[in-house]
């Protein structure tokens, strides 16, 4: 999926005619991948096949020419940059390029920042860096100025799709396809957590509902879910989905539109600490009652 994007098709053209950039900004908004896709601009960048014996040290983040930071789970720190500009002083030990790459770059401080400007803007010979960014709104204009900015677009809910069942067949498979957004990232999470079968369980449920007296019943046996903007969000899905032609729901058009206006507020409701059973039996009763309305007419 990554090596059909633009963006890499970008920088291997650069790589290929010898006109790589000092520094590339890489805006993927995928934290899960994130790594992954660097490694695999990391591979262009050097000219090797995954399967390669440098490859393969790139991939496990043996190659002493690229190197990534901050480690996992950590923010970007002045120690790590000052390492990286004592560092990139250095020769490159096997070849005539040395990579930096640094994901989450989003997190780093505006101090941090500032100190790699100089070095973003005129590194040392064959020097150059990979910046990883979920969003760019928080790197400074200043960096973004002194970078080729790569953009991976969110993916179809095909490529998703297609994806996951490589990863393994899941009956959770297509419905993560189509609640993640276009982040593959968000979508394997879904098939992962077990949370995600829980709350597109009782979104089918709730969206189901067309009798007052099942109300009572589902509210309080979801009242209190944990996920609950997770259970909004599915909800909207559904509907949206039935809506358009795609899903089965035994609502009205004009009663699913009405559910979908009514979700605004219950999101709104969620954030001020609404109390959620109630919440549900009350969006659920004035659904119902609009269905019935329009089903009268």
């Amino acid at each position: 999926m990554i090596r059909g994007t633009a963006a890499y098709k970008i920088l291997s053209g650069d790589a290929d005619k010898d006109r790589l950039s000092h520094a590339y900004m890489l805006h993927f908004p995928d934290p899960r991948n994130t790594v992954g896709a660097l490694k695999l601009f990391a591979l262009a960048i050097f000219g090797a096949d995954a399967e390669s014996a440098t490859g393969r040290r790139i991939m496990n983040g043996s190659y002493p020419d690229f190197k990534i930071y901050p480690a996992d789970g950590k923010k970007l720190t002045a120690d790590a940059v000052a390492e990286i500009l004592d560092d990139c002083a250095l020769r490159p030990v096997e070849g005539k390029r040395k990579l930096y790459a640094v994901s989450a770059f989003e997190s780093a401080s505006a101090l941090l920042q500032n100190k790699l400007l100089k070095t973003l803007e005129e590194p040392p010979a064959g020097v150059h860096f990979l910046l990883g960014a979920t969003s760019l709104a928080p790197v400074l204009d200043t960096v973004k100025s002194r970078v080729k900015l790569l953009e991976i677009p969110p993916f179809s809910e095909r490529d998703i799709y297609d994806a996951l069942e490589r990863r393994g067949r899941s009956a959770l498979n297509a419905a993560a396809a189509k609640s993640a957004n276009g982040i593959l990232g968000a979508a394997e999470n879904m098939v992962e957590g077990g949370w995600f079968k829980e709350v597109l369980t009782a979104a089918e449920e709730i969206c189901g509902v067309t009798e007052v007296g099942k109300i009572g019943i589902t509210a309080a046996k979801y009242g209190d879910i944990k996920y609950k903007n997770e259970l909004l969000g599915e909800m909207q899905r559904i509907y949206f989905d039935a809506l358009a032609g795609g899903g089965r729901s035994p609502l009205s058009p004009h009663a699913l539109v009405f559910a979908l206006e009514r979700l605004v507020a219950a999101f709104a409701d969620v954030k001020f600490n609404a109390f959620f059973q109630g919440l549900l039996y009350d969006f659920m009763l004035e659904v119902v009652r609009e269905n019935e309305k329009w089903q009268k007419l």
